[in-house]
């Protein structure tokens, strides 16, 4: 009788490919022809809401009104294919991984091109969430040499958490045409978008368009001249966002007394 003799048992499991490790941008800032020439450096995530491309829908405007129905930032150059996927890259980073982009930009906003220089947080989208705009508020703390400013409808959230104790080097103006507008005081500093710069003049605002950082640092209250977008001034008919997003409230407010 012939013995066979099988090999032992094993307990080696099937090979299981690594999850792919998600790609991140060599460097988060970026910086245009116009931002440059006042020393501007910005961040930039999707306008209003965007898919994923692993099917997750994350709104980045959370307190966006009317201002969606003529966002600058959901039209030209802002839809071409490496653009949004860059910009979905940037959500995608803060959202799976918001320690490891904050290490990134502290680290990326140490080098010395950025000392003195100011950054623009988001070039569109806004703080979307409480976590979020935590991280950017350790940032400044932690970058004192860089100054930071934005435009915001998130009234509700920088009331809690920026408010009460401001970084220094941090600057900010409300923008008109969010659904928080009827929470602004007469105190806050506000912008607004007009057709052009005659009804920036006739409203008693200041005109931005000769700088972006005029938006912080020049007259208020602060009047944007809308973009030349033919079906958007069309759905401005002659308003300010300002102006539209309060007919809109008050249309809701009628359909829905008390």
């Amino acid at each position: 009788m012939t013995t066979v003799l099988l090999p032992p048992p094993t307990t080696t499991r099937p090979a299981v490919p690594r999850p792919r490790r998600p790609r991140r941008p060599n460097r988060l800032l970026g910086q245009n022809s116009e931002m440059r020439a006042d020393g501007v450096w910005n961040w930039t995530l999707p306008a209003l809401a965007t898919r994923l491309p692993d099917g997750r829908t994350v709104n980045t405007c959370p307190a966006a009104g009317v201002c969606a129905l003529a966002c600058y930032a959901r039209s030209g150059a802002y839809r071409f294919p490496n653009v949004v996927a860059r910009h979905q890259q940037n959500l995608e980073y803060v959202l799976d991984d918001l320690p490891g982009w904050q290490r990134q930009m502290a680290a990326e906003l140490a080098h010395p091109r950025y000392r003195g220089g100011w950054i623009r947080v988001h070039d569109s989208g806004d703080f979307f969430s409480d976590h979020y705009l935590a991280a950017w508020l350790r940032l400044m703390a932690f970058r004192p040499a860089v100054s930071y400013y934005c435009y915001t409808k998130e009234v509700r959230r920088f009331r809690r958490l920026v408010e009460p104790a401001p970084p220094r080097n941090f600057r900010w103006v409300y923008s008109k045409g969010g659904k928080e507008d009827h929470l602004l005081r007469p105190g806050d500093r506000v912008a607004d978008v007009f057709t052009d710069d005659a009804a920036i003049r006739a409203a008693g605002y200041h005109s931005q368009d000769a700088s972006d950082l005029l938006a912080v640092l020049g007259p208020a209250p602060v009047g944007i001249p809308a973009n030349n977008i033919p079906q958007y001034r069309k759905r401005m008919a002659g308003r300010s966002f300002g102006e539209w997003q309060a007919e809109r409230d008050a249309k809701r407010a009628s359909r829905h007394p008390g």
